[in-house]
């Protein structure tokens, strides 16, 4: 972090034991060694209350470098407004807790403390993300959007900013904010490239299939060669049980990029509809060479192959795709 080299500096200048203590415990942190340097700090034991307010900083800073974030927050939260303003422990200390407080789902606590840093780490990019998350857990799409806009370089009520907004607010499962944000995006350019895709992707997921094909369809109309246009176009078409359809519109994905496995999965699904069990076998295992951790592809041929009586490669394929469900699904 930017106030690390700075901190060594001013801690190296004593040598009382608890200050000693101090500077061992920051040259552990800048070593990538928190755990050691948690147990150094465990031991300083001094009156003076700047030590102990160093201490808790250092302590906060070396729990987040060690992956316990949510000890960092704890510690760090009732000291950090006991830093002097714009000082450099204050901008660690505000640094490190807005980080913390994003992973560990504390957005509003997170605003504040990553807004200061953003002041004076304009071009941290990492910090611009965790701010942009922030804003979008938060509900502040305007915000978000600036801050994104920024960071991929677009004018913040350009189209493409609302695009990628968009898009990030459908990784977070936000559709109905990405929805949004895409008809705005679509309202100052009819003709942007994956705006109808992402609105076919999320009317995909929320079932309204009709509305997926004729969006998926849109895009195709803007980019012809979009592979994964092609492959949500197909994906559409099965689940609406259009099964030629779904064939020849997966096969025009797959001629574009035939090393995306998603495709392969649908037309064994697709095949295996049609009866064409051979063509269905050679579609899933090209697919699970593409992607042999895929479970659908596992599952789907463990249950093509039972249905042709090869229950021993059956078992086998139904076996790898248990092991492959997340604990989640478990």
């Amino acid at each position: 972090m930017i106030a690390i080299g700075l901190l060594v500096a001013v801690l190296s200048t004593s040598q009382a034991p608890a200050t000693t203590a101090l500077a061992e415990a920051r040259r552990l942190i800048n070593a990538g060694q928190a755990a050691k340097a948690i147990e150094q700090l465990k031991t300083v034991a001094d009156d003076d209350p700047a030590v102990r307010l160093q201490t808790a900083l250092l302590l906060g800073v070396a729990y987040y470098q060690a992956g316990d974030p949510g000890k960092a927050v704890e510690i760090l939260t009732p000291i950090v407004d006991r830093l002097t303003s714009d000082s450099i422990e204050r901008r660690e200390a505000d640094q490190v807790l807005g980080l913390a407080a994003v992973v560990v789902g504390r957005y509003a606590e997170a605003v504040p403390r990553l807004e200061a840093t953003r002041k004076w780490a304009p071009g941290n990019m990492q910090l611009s993300y965790a701010l942009a998350q922030a804003y979008l857990q938060t509900r502040q799409a305007d915000a978000a959007r600036g801050v994104l806009a920024d960071l991929f370089k677009v004018p913040p009520q350009s189209a493409a900013a609302h695009l990628i907004a968009a898009q990030m607010m459908t990784r977070f499962e936000m559709d109905s904010l990405a929805e949004a944000e895409l008809a705005k995006a679509l309202d100052k350019d009819p003709r942007l490239p994956s705006a109808n895709l992402l609105l076919g992707q999320i009317a995909l997921f929320r079932g309204r299939i009709a509305e997926a094909i004729t969006l998926t369809s849109r895009e195709l109309a803007i980019s012809p060669a979009n592979a994964m246009a092609f492959s949500q176009l197909g994906d559409a078409y099965v689940r609406d049980a259009q099964w030629d359809e779904a064939i020849a519109t997966l096969q025009k994905s797959l001629w574009l990029n035939p090393y995306y496995s998603a495709p392969y999965i649908l037309l064994g699904r697709a095949y295996m509809k049609k009866e064409q069990p051979a063509v269905a076998e050679g579609m899933l295992r090209r697919a699970i060479e593409l992607d042999p951790n895929n479970r659908t592809a596992h599952y789907l041929l463990g249950q093509l192959l039972q249905q042709g009586g090869r229950e021993d490669e059956a078992k086998r394929e139904f076996e790898i795709a248990e092991k492959l469900r997340s604990p989640r699904e478990r």
